[in-house]
């Protein structure tokens, strides 16, 4: 009799115990989701962990010094290009400037920055001239010649060098994406050239916030 009523109370002890417990991991799943960070989803490939395009030190077309630590605070687009591009650099130029735009009220946290793989005709104040057919807030970075290529390396970019008719009017091909940096001057996105200006936005802001 005594074992028959301890297997009635267990019987009827087990089903409230298990919603207890199933309750507790809930609660348990429910806390660890609550401290765990919310990964941002993008549209643009990503980069975050990347061990190259970590810095520069190059002259923008006022003649100052800058790196990515200048840009703290703000997501930094960067852009290997050349003013005498036909068709891809400017229509990114405009894209980014389209870019802006649509950032609203967080235009001002965004820096556009052209680096010319073309130092040897992109004077400064070509690269002067050239940005404010853009935004005059875009700023426009020229490399010594001869540390181009390391330059290049570091950021993985292609370039090469296309004989024209002359000596002078040669042309240059080259990576057309842009390379996106957090607010803490990390690398973050590839966004490549045919991505619209409304994804690069989106992801922009992504950053943003996820910062």
């Amino acid at each position: 009799m005594t074992r028959q009523c301890s297997q009635r109370a267990d019987s009827q002890a087990n089903p409230a115990r298990r919603r207890v417990l199933a309750y507790a991991g809930m609660l348990s799943v429910s806390g660890l989701a609550a401290c765990s960070p919310t990964t941002p989803s993008f549209q643009s490939v990503d980069l975050t962990g990347a061990a190259y395009a970590r810095d520069f030190r190059l002259k923008d077309h006022f003649g100052n010094q800058r790196s990515l630590a200048d840009f703290q605070g703000k997501v930094s687009v960067v852009f290997f290009g050349y003013t005498q591009c036909p068709d891809v650099c400017p229509t990114s130029m405009t894209k980014m400037a389209e870019v802006k735009r649509l950032l609203g009220k967080d235009a001002a946290r965004l820096q556009v920055l052209f680096i010319t793989v073309d130092p040897e005709r992109d004077t400064q104040e070509l690269l002067q001239t050239y940005m404010q057919n853009f935004d005059p807030d875009f700023l426009a970075l020229r490399p010594d010649p001869d540390a181009l290529p390391t330059l290049a390396k570091e950021f993985k970019v292609y370039y090469k060098k296309v004989d024209g008719r002359t000596a002078t009017s040669y042309t240059m091909d080259h990576t057309a994406g842009k390379y996106l940096f957090d607010i803490h001057g990390q690398i973050r996105l590839f966004a490549g050239y045919a991505m619209e200006a409304s994804a690069i936005a989106a992801d922009i802001q992504a950053l943003l916030k996820s910062d």
